[in-house]
């Protein structure tokens, strides 16, 4: 009867520990998130990791402290720079990983499949970056955010910026000016070639070409020679990385001239691929993006902000020692990493309960953020169900910056600038007309 009483007490404390062991685990909430980014191929190199190291900074800072008492578990996957590649990963993480949610995805011929392919499944997506309009144009999509402007916003203020200057600067009537818009043909350069067209027509520019190309070109003298014969004031570019070095070291080689080059995010805003791939020929390009958050003004941000900006910068410099211009992207992923974290994540946990998909959603739609109140210094309020661009933050902007001597600028909007603008490329510049 002993051993019987034994074995008993054995058995009831045995299910007690497991009854303690449940009610832990059952007390430990954690969200899961699925990161998405490419660490390889050649968007890699164009902005992709950049984006990756900054969303994984802000990320490991709330690993550390969680939120609301959830734990943030992060769980990275690497598109490859292929768009099916992102798909598979996307799904993988949700039926595998059994992520909560999705964040990240750099290239918007990544965007759009995936976000139809995260919505079906009924998973909440944070796009941090990616800008094509057709991500979320016409699609009503509930489930999918992008804090981030669109691309057609890109297009069409470099536009006006080059409007706004035509006279004063470069010396003609907009209706005398000569410009070219071409692209990468996937989602991302057709929707920014979109907001150029658009722009271009509103200025009454003379759009003497406009072409689009295969980023994976291996040859791209036929669209310079097109450019060479139809003699551009200004060129309007958006590119990724090898196929922007490539575009201008064969313009370079067959004398291709002009007043000035704006271009368009992605590969434009990494100026140490620029710089490597054409030395100080990138002197004067202008490029086009959300702030830096390095370059925003402090006087006008939420004075939480200020701080959190030192600390991405700080972490950055022991990734990436020495760099002469933290790129843009970092800042991005940060910024709209750190928004999500701070501002949607706790909605849903206070005011809806939890961090499913539908809570997620709501707290989504609720945020309304004024100017200045995220480190790329526009606000945030996104488009609702039933709206053109459903998931939209309305209120996001990009600016055009112009590298100067290994510096960034702010130019346009008057309102961020830093400086005047250099119009047109100084004489005696490699691609300088005068």
């Amino acid at each position: 009867m002993g051993k019987v009483a034994r074995f008993m007490g054995g058995m009831v404390a045995a299910v007690a520990a497991l009854g303690v062991a449940a009610s832990a685990y059952a007390q430990e909430k954690k969200l899961k998130i699925g990161v998405v980014y490419d660490l390889t191929g050649p968007l890699a190199g164009g902005g992709s990791e950049l984006q990756y190291i900054g969303a994984k900074i802000v990320l490991d800072q709330f690993t550390k402290t969680g939120v609301e008492g959830y734990k943030i578990e992060a769980i990275y996957a690497d598109a490859q720079s292929k768009p099916d590649v992102a798909i598979n990963e996307a799904v993988r993480l949700v039926e595998q990983e059994k992520v909560d949610m999705l964040l990240g995805f750099y290239s918007s011929a990544q965007c759009v499949p995936v976000a139809a392919r995260v919505e079906q499944l009924k998973k909440f997506m944070w796009i941090t970056t990616c800008i094509s309009s057709a991500v979320l144009e016409n699609r009503n999509l509930k489930y999918v955010f992008r804090a981030q402007p669109s691309g057609q916003q890109f297009g069409l203020m470099t536009m006006d910026f080059i409007n706004q200057n035509a006279k004063e600067k470069l010396g003609k009537e907009p209706k005398d000016l000569r410009v070219a818009i071409i692209h990468e043909d996937g989602a991302y350069g057709v929707d920014v070639s979109k907001g150029n067209e658009a722009g271009a027509k509103k200025a009454g520019f003379n759009v003497v070409l406009k072409e689009g190309y295969s980023a994976t070109a291996p040859d791209l003298s036929a669209l310079v020679t097109k450019l060479k014969r139809a003699r551009p004031d200004v060129v309007f570019h958006t590119g990724y990385n090898p196929d922007i070095t490539l575009l201008l070291r064969q313009a370079r080689e067959q004398g291709l001239k002009f007043q000035a080059l704006v271009g368009h995010g992605a590969g434009y805003g990494v100026y140490e691929k620029l710089k490597e791939g054409l030395g100080k020929d990138v002197n004067y390009f202008f490029n086009t993006d959300p702030i830096s958050i390095w370059l925003t003004n402090e006087k006008t941000l939420d004075p939480k902000l200020p701080p959190e900006i030192k600390f991405v910068g700080e972490e950055f410099d022991k990734v990436k020692p020495g760099v002469a211009i933290r790129s843009a992207h970092v800042g991005m992923a940060a910024s709209n990493t750190f928004l999500f974290l701070t501002d949607v994540l706790p909605r849903a946990i206070k005011k809806y309960g939890g961090i499913d998909s539908e809570a997620l959603r709501k707290a989504a739609l609720d945020t309304d953020i004024p100017e200045g109140g995220t480190m790329l210094g526009f606000g945030v309020k996104f488009e609702g169900e039933g709206q053109p661009m459903a998931g939209q933050n309305d209120r996001g902007f990009p600016v055009i910056i112009q590298y100067v001597d290994d510096k960034s600028y702010v130019v346009w909007p008057k309102s961020q600038a830093m400086r005047e603008a250099v119009l047109p490329l100084p004489a005696g510049t490699t691609y300088s007309n005068k």
